[in-house]
């Protein structure tokens, strides 16, 4: 069970790292879009804002597998749905009746402002999701690798005890830093971190991970040692009797 969850969990990591490269570039595209000059009839990659009222909004809070949502109306009464990755800082404020903008990208809506000025991005948005595939990276390859490692040890040390605990050990430190992973992706989106500063936070964390599992997994191979020491020792002199 562990080797195919570490396997499954190292897939999913190169999947995330593969989708980097080109979120990075749809980005910049993004960034570097220019505005439109008239209302466009195709989906453009220049850049059109569009006045729109909200029809009505569902944060669908509580709600598992459901993403926040409005339904917008153009001035000319055909509706328009659009979804959000979070409800900040727009999305949660909107009430039926509000005027807002949107910013058209390649025909989606990609971000959304209100009358108060505060924007957000909706999910067709491409800002944002370097930082997320990156950060899934990271979280996989925690788990994935440390716990194939404890897996395949298990395999090869059947039947010695102290070093099939050590390798329980190693596992669950995986566990543990993919857990720790995931806590730090969500500070870095609640704070806004820039690209640079998952890794570095990572590296930190995962260094203290890593050398909490060492000592552990040595201290357990030593104790299992001495045990099985013990328990020959205890043979031998059973047998003098």
């Amino acid at each position: 069970m562990w080797l195919t969850l570490a396997v499954v969990a190292l897939l999913a990591g190169v999947a995330s790292a593969y989708e980097v490269r080109g979120a990075l570039e749809r980005e910049r595209e993004f960034h570097a879009a220019p505005a439109c000059a008239s209302a466009p009839a195709e989906a453009s990659r220049c850049l059109w804002e569009q006045d729109f009222t909200v029809r009505k909004a569902d944060m669908h809070r509580g709600e598992r597998n459901q993403s926040a949502q409005a339904e917008l109306l153009l001035p000319s009464g055909k509706p328009w749905r659009v979804t959000f990755r979070n409800t900040e800082p727009v999305a949660s404020q909107l009430e039926p009746g509000d005027e807002v903008v949107g910013l058209i990208w390649y025909g989606q809506v990609v971000e959304l402002r209100d009358a108060d000025g505060r924007s957000q991005q909706t999910s067709d948005g491409p800002v944002g999701w370097p930082e997320d595939r990156l950060g899934g990276a990271f979280a996989c390859f925690s788990f994935g690798v440390i716990a194939l490692a404890g897996a395949l040890w298990s395999l090869f040390a059947r039947g010695r005890r102290g070093h099939e605990q050590a390798a329980s050990v190693v596992r669950w430190h995986g566990v543990g830093l993919g857990v720790a992973t995931i806590l730090v992706l969500w500070v870095a989106s609640a704070g806004d971190w820039p690209l640079w500063a998952i890794p570095a936070a990572w590296g930190g964390l995962a260094l203290v991970f890593l050398t909490s599992m060492v000592a552990s997994a040595t201290a357990t191979v030593r104790r299992g040692l001495e045990s099985e020491e013990e328990r020959a020792e205890s043979g031998r002199m059973e047998g003098l009797k």
